[in-house]
């Protein structure tokens, strides 16, 4: 189990070494979605919550955390 995670992990980084603005642009992506909910009459959970938002600007810090330690 322990290999199979450091293998990913291994993947993971060097996908992510080459593209370094993946995921903040992943994270700009989502907040748009989330813009774009809240014009949207009926969105119900998504637009009161602002789900994407948050899980935009998680990504968003993260991707600029990965990209500046890789």
């Amino acid at each position: 189990m322990l290999d199979a995670i450091s293998r990913l992990l291994d993947w993971l980084s060097n996908f992510l070494a080459v593209r370094k603005g993946l995921l903040p642009i992943l994270g700009i992506g989502l907040i748009l979605i989330n813009l774009v909910f809240q014009f949207i009459p009926g969105a119900g959970f998504l637009a009161e919550s602002n789900l994407f938002l948050h899980i935009g600007a998680v990504v968003s810090i993260l991707g600029i955390m990965l990209a500046w330690a890789l």
